[in-house]
């Protein structure tokens, strides 16, 4: 596999690792805050998630990085 390929791959689980965590992190708002668990959303549930995908979107391609990097 030539560098180009590597880096395009990398790339691109760069990015999907990202917007999972964007979706993690939506999806834990729109259950917290919004009707779709119970009316009157459901907080216990959502904050954690929110907090969890948060992590991922900011965390984990700086763990990817330092992995590629070795």
């Amino acid at each position: 596999m030539d560098d180009e390929a590597v880096w395009k791959r990398r790339f691109l689980v760069f990015t999907a690792v990202r917007l999972a965590g964007l979706a993690l992190f939506m999806l834990g708002m729109g259950i917290a805050f919004s009707d779709w668990v119970r009316p009157g959303g459901l907080p216990p549930a959502g904050v954690p998630l929110m907090f969890v995908g948060l992590a991922q979107a900011v965390l984990a391609p700086r763990l990817l990085k330092r992995i590629w990097r070795v």
